[in-house]
């Protein structure tokens, strides 16, 4: 099926809440204050493209295509990046509310979070090598059986993270967040 391409256009404060999201390629295109809230962008296409100040909470993901995309200033609550299409995902976050985002599965070298809400994220069986975390809020973020060797912790707070059922090889703590790697030990840190 042919879907229309857009190109490098901007999308300024629209509301998609209660109408519905055209199906099609969008390359290049930039959203910004947009209202994208339960909205269907399933067997959607992004690539090269940067939403600021949207909010895409709860919208559904179901094989839609996220190729080279930043989210900046975004709020992102409990959307299940799971339901992407895998090949050539690639994301960027910067200020953004992921609170109860799914990654469960997702492969994602190299991916950058900065400034962000994580908490309650699902990062189950995800693939985070050489990824960042800069200064995030990690409180009740799940990781089991997560590959984050070369990953960067270093100024994030509030994880908990098993060494015993993770991958961390020559990832990057701080010594205040070495609480986050012992507390499945049941042990006192004064």
């Amino acid at each position: 099926m042919s879907y229309p391409i857009f190109e490098e256009q901007i999308f300024e404060k629209l509301d998609f809440s209660s109408k519905s999201f055209p199906t099609a390629e969008y390359e290049g295109c930039e959203f910004k204050y947009c209202n994208l809230s339960n909205t269907d962008l399933s067997n959607c296409q992004f690539t090269d493209c940067i939403f600021t100040s949207c909010n895409l909470s709860n919208a559904k993901l179901c094989n839609t295509a996220i190729r080279d995309v930043q989210f900046k200033d975004c709020k992102l609550l409990g959307l299940r990046f799971d339901d992407c299409n895998d090949f050539l995902f690639a994301v960027k976050f910067n200020e953004c509310n992921l609170h109860l985002a799914s990654f469960y599965k997702r492969k994602m070298r190299q991916v950058k979070f900065s400034n962000c809400d994580l908490q309650e994220t699902d990062f189950s069986m995800a693939e985070l090598i050489q990824s960042t975390f800069d200064q995030c809020n990690l409180a009740g973020a799940v990781f089991d059986a997560t590959n984050m060797e070369k990953a960067d912790f270093r100024t994030s707070f509030n994880f908990i993270i098993n060494p015993a059922t993770n991958k961390i090889k020559k990832a990057r703590f701080s010594k205040d967040g070495l609480e986050g790697l012992l507390t499945h030990l049941d042990i006192i840190i004064e």
